[in-house]
């Protein structure tokens, strides 16, 4: 029994000495058995950092990030929310009007060929993958909606071709029975640039 005690005194007087008491202060880092995230590899704000070129911590936004808030009340992006006129509601005097708003500055070519080109990029992202990249309504969800009775529309037929484009925009926006609309997703210049590819999507086809 008595070396059951010593060993006992011994074991403690071992931890004392590698641990210290509660409350020592050691000029070394002490040993953590379980560190729970402690020691992280992270940037702290207005703080220098070495893993950058610059040295410096605080980074850039992303391209394309969109603040939460904004001292002005206007977004970088804009998404329309509240506002009223033609680019932000499609609507014409209480009708849904025809033609690109003034507000895309579509001055020369090279502008309407960009708004083309976003149009493509925005509508493969978005679209085609129910209605398809050639706006026939052959997408990848179409092929299980067709056989769930509720198919996807073409949009490619004249009564799509006549719709006026402020109702494409305002459907783009605020969606259409099963679709859903995308006016939190898609900033209200690329729901414009889809109007204009789709245009273009339906000219082609005729």
């Amino acid at each position: 029994m008595k070396y059951f005690f010593l060993s006992l005194i011994a074991l403690a007087i071992l931890v004392v000495g590698v641990f210290g008491f509660r409350g020592d202060k050691f000029s070394q880092a002490p040993i953590e058995v379980f560190p729970d995230m402690d020691n992280q590899d992270k940037i702290k704000a207005q703080k220098p950092s070495g893993f950058y070129a610059d040295g410096m911590g605080s980074r850039r936004p992303v391209l394309g990030t969109v603040p939460r808030n904004a001292d002005s009340g206007v977004m970088p992006i804009e998404f329309g929310a509240g506002r009223d006129g033609y680019y932000f509601t499609g609507e014409l005097e209480g009708t849904f009007g025809n033609g690109m708003p003034e507000e895309l500055n579509l001055k020369e070519e090279k502008d309407s060929i960009g708004l083309l080109g976003r149009g493509r990029e925005m509508f493969n992202v978005h679209c085609a993958i129910c209605h398809g990249k050639a706006g026939d309504g052959k997408g990848v969800v179409a092929t299980y909606m067709n056989k769930s009775g509720a198919p996807v529309p073409t949009l490619l037929d004249h009564t799509q071709d006549k719709s006026p484009d402020g109702y494409i925009y305002h459907v783009i926006s605020k969606g259409k029975n099963l679709m859903s609309g995308y006016e939190h997703n898609l900033p209200v210049r690329d729901r414009w640039a889809i109007v204009a590819y789709l245009r273009a999507l339906q000219a082609s086809a005729k």
